[in-house]
């Protein structure tokens, strides 16, 4: 018998286990309601206070400044490769799932001259063909990163890529879109001249704000390099510098509610706390998961505690969409896989979710594997 009482958040919606956009809390979707005028002093005093707690969150005070581009996170992974990437540069992608992929394809469309390291999207970037690739080709300026790579929840070895990008004397530019705030990435530890990261991620915010915090001296070689005018770093820091207003419209609903997320971050223990509520819920989710016969696509190891790549199970009765539309109906919205190494789908821990959120999941999908008549997710009935 199944209860099909749906799960809410605080506001009573439905609880998203996504990479974002995800759950965000009342007082955060309450920031929203008021408006504001772009060059009225008191949201100019919130966008200053975010974009300078930015800059704390990645330890990077003094050295750093944030610059935010309206959009998504792809935007502002955009801005960053055409703004730091000139006309002569040459960028190294490292790519082991869609988002390394993506960035490739903006930094062609730029027409800028591009390699890539490619590995599968369960497998790290191999380090020492990194390095070998640094030594052999002269003519790479720079090399890009993804963090923590969505398409299968890898965290990447982003210590080791800088250390050795800067042992060859290159740059370093960071995709951390599904990292940041939750995973540390300091700055006085890994040298990198830009990292793009969104509101809408581990800083719980809503979507609709990219940002990228900048090396001084590293935005200060960036005029004149970018292909667009919106997307101009250096002419959008400047602006700032200047006025301190954005150039055109910024969105700002969503930056007023970013302030609220980042105060909440704040406190519930800053980057560590909001780290650890993800791991417990990682934790809670994948015992949950695998004592139910479900096999993650990682090994611990390789796993960060942001989304969850679960093979299908291979029971014929096992459908999807009927999967998904369950959880849904019980207000529970995952994601669909997005891998070309195996048939999986995706369950996020990050968001204004907690161990009991989880729980509340996985009993969920126990309700939902028993209407569909499926005694085990895994891959067990493979070899009957």
């Amino acid at each position: 018998m199944t209860t099909k009482k749906p799960a809410a958040s605080e506001t009573g919606d439905p609880l998203l286990l996504t990479p974002g956009p995800l759950t965000t809390s009342a007082s955060v979707k309450q920031a929203m309601v008021h408006d504001w005028g772009s060059r009225d002093a008191g949201f100019l005093a919130i966008n200053k206070m975010v974009l300078d707690r930015i800059v704390e969150l990645a330890g990077a005070q003094g050295t750093h400044v944030t610059v935010p581009v309206q959009g998504s996170g792809t935007f502002a992974v955009e801005a960053m490769i055409t703004s730091f990437v000139s006309k002569a540069g040459k960028l190294l992608v490292l790519i082991n799932g869609a988002y390394g992929q993506r960035a490739l394809k903006i930094a062609q469309i730029a027409g800028r001259a591009t390699a890539s390291l490619e590995t599968p999207e369960d497998t790290p970037p191999d380090l020492a063909k990194l390095d070998k690739m640094l030594s052999d080709d002269k003519a790479i300026t720079h090399v890009f990163a993804v963090h923590c790579e969505t398409t299968s929840g890898i965290l990447n070895p982003i210590a080791e890529i800088a250390a050795i990008v800067a042992k060859q004397g290159r740059r370093l530019l960071v995709d951390s879109m599904s990292a940041f705030g939750a995973l540390e990435i300091d700055a006085r530890n890994i040298y990198y001249d830009a990292l793009a990261a969104s509101s809408n991620k581990c800083l719980e915010g809503v979507p609709g704000l990219g940002f990228v915090v900048c090396r001084n001296t590293a935005l200060a070689e960036c005029k004149g390099n970018a292909t667009t005018l919106v997307l101009d770093l250096f002419d959008q820091a400047e602006a700032f510098a200047r006025t301190g207003q954005y150039r055109f419209t910024p969105p700002i609903h969503v930056i007023v509610a970013l302030g609220k997320a980042i105060e909440e971050h704040a406190a519930e223990g800053g980057v560590a706390g909001r780290g650890k509520r993800y791991r417990d819920n990682a934790k809670v989710l994948i015992d949950g998961m695998r004592a139910m016969g479900f096999q993650t696509l990682l090994p611990n190891d390789l796993q960060a505690p942001i989304i969850v790549t679960f093979h299908m199970p291979t029971d014929p009765k096992f459908v999807f969409q009927r999967f998904y539309d369950g959880l849904k109906d019980r207000g529970y919205v995952i994601y669909p896989g997005k891998l070309t190494v195996a048939d999986s789908f995706r369950m996020g821990c990050i968001g204004r979710l907690y161990p009991e959120h989880m729980k509340g999941a996985l009993a969920a999908v126990r309700e939902v594997l028993d209407e569909l008549r499926v005694s085990n997710g895994g891959p067990a009935l493979a070899a009957e």
